[in-house]
């Protein structure tokens, strides 16, 4: 199991980072990012906090910390300028916490993020055919989430990306511990959206293969 959008107590999660890595270090996770909620005013504290603690951790676990962050509700025009100073700042992941249908996001949101070269886009919720076909151009992997409200949207979301070949992600956006997903409940999200079981499989291999593209940690 991979998950690229997970929260901890230093935006609205309930865990530090070192038990939100070893409750899934036990549920057998080969990496998790902690994607926390940010924009200008914090990002200079989460990020080189998180790669220090990133550090640490993935000396000594079998699960593989990922230094993410989820860039929320910030207008679409800053949203390029931002994505350049997280990876400037050491973020191995930028995520983009996009269009969902049940949060007050700026319409524009989706293609300021997909234009900037993110990683993910979370949670795009009635996101468009063009956009979709931008994703895919860019490799950029669209969400499919297991959180209650964000995931109304999800079968749109699967549909849109069948019928345009952008590349899929299943994630939990934890916040506490009961939301990380099992293996079971990663498939349940997967086939609710109306995909079939080799679309899963993919979907698992899309987020092996961003893994593996990642910048390592200096």
């Amino acid at each position: 199991m991979i998950d690229f959008h997970t929260h901890t107590f230093f935006s609205d999660g309930a865990l530090v980072p070192s038990e939100h890595v070893r409750r899934v270090e036990e549920m057998g996770y080969e990496a998790i990012a902690i994607t926390d909620h940010a924009d200008s005013s914090n990002i200079g504290i989460l990020i080189p906090n998180l790669i220090r603690v990133a550090q640490e951790l993935n000396a000594v676990n079998a699960t593989q910390l990922v230094v993410g962050v989820e860039l929320t509700h910030v207008p679409p025009a800053l949203i390029g300028p931002l994505t350049v100073e997280c990876r400037q700042l050491g973020a191995q992941l930028v995520v983009v916490h996009g269009e969902t249908p049940v949060e007050p996001v700026l319409p524009g949101t989706n293609r300021a993020a997909l234009e900037a070269g993110v990683d993910l886009l979370a949670h795009p919720g009635f996101i468009t055919e063009q956009e979709a076909e931008l994703a895919a151009e860019k490799g950029i992997l669209l969400e499919l989430s297991g959180r209650k409200g964000h995931s109304l949207t999800n079968g749109h979301v699967a549909q849109v990306a069948r019928k345009t070949g952008a590349l899929l992600a299943i994630n939990a956006d934890a916040h506490a511990p009961g939301d990380f997903l099992t293996e079971e409940m990663s498939q349940k999200v997967g086939l609710g959206a109306g995909l079939s079981m080799d679309e899963y499989v993919q979907i698992r291999q899309n987020m092996k293969q961003l893994l593996g593209r990642l910048t390592p940690l200096a």
